[in-house]
């Protein structure tokens, strides 16, 4: 399949998410999913035709930085020229977070929606980013001043609720691109497990602490598990298919660049197994799954026109990026030591990824060189 068809069946799976909402819409989920206050009565301008959604996904609960939004893609669709652009972002990019101080502060962008939902951890965030609306607008506000142009809304998927709906479809198909092995899968509910070492020990301990910085998985090997995946078609369930998604440490296929790749081509899959025949008897059981799962702000008026696109998605000319260090990020360390991304140009400084997301946009220019599909 060439990269045009999946990048195409990439923009299938948004839309169909979308169409997800909309039939949740029919019931009293959407209310609880919405995050906005006014979502019933909003209506988006008539005269504008492009429109940007962000989304996230993020463990959830029973995971470790359960609110770490370690999937974002930017999606910015033009209903009147009949483009799309994806654009992928790593989840160690270093950003400036606004402040009520104004003092400087940054962070890595995947814990930025996490700050509006605990803001009593962040006492100096802007006043109008302290609530669930308010993570999702400072995220959108972030990403924006990245890419360079506004982020109209947002959605915010557990992927702890996608497993449960790949569960309830029976499972999904995906053709895995590159076979890869990670050693270093966490175990969920063992972060903080011994393995056998008695607390008491304390002597021990402190060798075993001393080693875990450079080889963690020497020296508490029961907090890790060994993940093998061969090329090829596969039929997986939903924790393994979580596992595919999240995996980030494989030698072969790991990194963040690696992982965004498969997030992608597990939403495909998704897509796929959602429209097959014999779907139509698990839609409910599905929008059930997706309860507490999804947060997002769109209106209705911009799902139904989602729902009216739908079928001529195969008409739209999709461009994706995905940025990584082949193109506009470099290594870096921040005060504290963290590992993070920066841009080539410099901390904070997006000009050449803006000037060529804009180009793209305007129709001027290929995509500029990003890591290639698989």
């Amino acid at each position: 399949m060439d990269k045009r068809k999946r990048a195409i069946m990439a923009v299938g799976s948004v839309i169909l998410i979308l169409l997800v909402l909309f039939v949740v819409r029919l019931g009293n989920l959407y209310s609880t999913i919405n995050t906005h206050s006014e979502t019933w009565s909003r209506q988006i301008p008539k005269e504008k035709k492009d429109f940007t959604i962000l989304m996230m996904g993020y463990g959830g609960a029973g995971h470790e930085g359960a609110y770490l939004t370690d999937t974002m893609m930017v999606f910015r669709v033009d209903f009147e020229k009949k483009t799309a652009l994806m654009v992928s972002l790593p989840r160690d990019i270093w950003t400036e977070i606004p402040t009520e101080s104004g003092d400087e502060f940054s962070r890595k962008i995947n814990s930025v929606y996490q700050m509006g939902l605990f803001p009593k951890n962040y006492p100096d965030l802007k006043r109008e980013y302290k609530s669930e609306q308010g993570a999702g607008d400072l995220v959108k506000k972030v990403i924006g001043d990245i890419v360079g142009f506004p982020v109209d809304y947002y959605l915010a998927i557990d992927f702890e609720g996608f497993k449960q709906a790949v569960d309830t479809l029976d499972g999904v198909e995906i053709a895995v691109a590159r076979s890869f092995t990670d050693n270093l899968y966490p175990v969920d509910g063992k972060e903080e497990d011994l393995c056998g070492t008695s607390p008491d020990d304390l002597e021990k301990l402190d060798e075993l602490f001393a080693v875990a910085t450079e080889s963690p998985e020497l020296a508490f090997p029961c907090r890790y598990e060994t993940l093998s995946f061969s090329s090829g078609e596969q039929h997986m369930d939903g924790a393994t298919a979580l596992k595919y998604v999240r995996s980030r440490h494989a030698p072969e296929d790991g990194g963040d660049f690696g992982r965004a790749h498969r997030q992608q081509l597990f939403l495909s899959a998704i897509k796929d197994k959602v429209l097959s025949v014999g779907f139509i008897p698990k839609v409910i059981p599905l929008i059930n799954d997706l309860e507490g799962n999804v947060k997002t702000d769109i209106p209705i008026d911009l799902v139904n026109k989602f729902l009216k696109e739908a079928p001529k998605s195969d008409r739209y000319g999709v461009t994706q990026v995905v940025l990584t260090t082949d193109n506009y990020l470099r290594d870096a360390y921040s005060d504290d030591k963290q590992y993070i991304l920066i841009p080539k140009s410099g901390e904070g400084i997006w000009t050449k990824l803006q000037k060529d997301l804009q180009n793209i946009i305007a129709g001027l220019s290929p995509t500029p060189s990003p890591k290639p599909l698989p």
